[in-house]
C-alpha cells in the first residue's frame, strides 16, 4: 500500500509540475489567433465559375467580408500594446495580406462595383496600421476599375489623390488630375487642380502654361468664381 501511495504521490507531483510548465510556456509564447477569415480560394476566375448566375450576390458577400477583414484587423492592431511606430518602409504590413485578394474577388464578380473600387483603394492606401500601407495596390485596383469602366473620371481622380497623399508625387498626381479632366463629363475644376498641384510640387513653369491654356479655353465667369 505504501508503494502504491508513493507512486500516486509522485504521479500527482509530476502532473502538477507539467501543468506549471505548460502555463509558463503559454505565458511566454501565447498562441496566435486562428484566422477566422481564411481565404481558401483566391482566384477571381474560379469564383466567377462557382457562382455563375449569382455573381452580383456573391460580390456583395465578398464586399462585406472585405470590410469585416479590414475592420477586424484594424481593431486587433489597435488592441495591441502601444509600441513605437516603425518607419513606413520597415513596417510589417502582412496583417492585411488578404485585403487585396478580397477586393479583387469582389470587383471581378461585379466589375461595376463602384464603392468597392473607391473605398477599397482607401483601405489599401492608408498607412499601416490604419490600413494596409499599399498605395501601389490601391492604384492597381483603381486601374482595374478603369479597364472595366473607361468613362469613370472619378477613378483617375482617385489615382491622383493616391499619388498626392501617399507618395507625395505631385507631378504624377497632376498628370492623373489632368487626364481625369479630359474624360467626358469630368468637372471643370480638375484642370485647375492639376495646375495647382504642379505649382505645389515646384514645377511653376508648367503650372503657368497650364493656367494659360485654361484661361484661353475655359469659361471666364466660372474662373472668377474660383478665384
Amino acid at each position: 500500500m505504501r508503494g502504491i501511495a508513493g507512486s500516486v504521490a509522485v504521479a500527482l507531483a509530476l502532473l502538477g509540475a507539467a501543468a506549471r510548465v505548460q502555463a509558463m510556456r503559454e505565458h511566454a509564447f501565447p498562441a496566435r489567433e486562428a484566422p477566422t477569415d481564411a481565404l481558401y480560394i483566391a482566384s477571381p476566375t474560379a469564383w466567377r465559375r462557382l457562382t455563375a448566375g449569382y455573381n452580383a450576390l456573391a460580390s456583395d458577400v465578398y464586399w462585406i467580408r472585405a470590410i469585416q477583414y479590414y475592420g477586424g484587423t484594424k481593431r486587433r492592431l489597435e488592441a495591441r500594446k502601444p509600441v513605437p511606430e516603425p518607419p513606413p518602409m520597415l513596417a510589417d504590413t502582412s496583417d492585411f495580406d488578404d485585403l487585396y485578394a478580397y477586393l479583387d474577388i469582389t470587383t471581378s464578380l461585379d466589375p461595376r462595383f463602384d464603392i468597392a473600387y473607391r473605398f477599397g483603394s482607401v483601405f489599401l492606401a492608408e498607412p499601416y496600421p490604419t490600413g494596409a500601407g499599399r498605395p501601389d495596390l490601391a492604384i492597381r485596383l483603381l486601374e482595374k476599375g478603369l479597364r472595366e469602366r473607361p468613362d469613370k473620371w472619378q477613378y483617375m481622380e482617385d489615382i491622383g489623390f493616391v499619388h498626392y497623399w501617399y507618395y507625395r508625387d505631385y507631378r504624377a498626381a497632376a498628370s492623373a488630375f489632368e487626364r481625369a479632366s479630359r474624360f467626358p463629363g469630368a468637372p471643370l475644376w480638375l484642370q485647375p487642380l492639376a495646375a495647382t498641384t504642379l505649382a505645389q510640387g515646384g514645377d511653376r513653369r508648367t503650372s503657368r502654361a497650364m493656367w494659360l491654356v485654361i484661361l484661353q479655353s475655359a469659361d471666364v465667369d466660372w474662373l472668377r468664381t474660383q478665384a
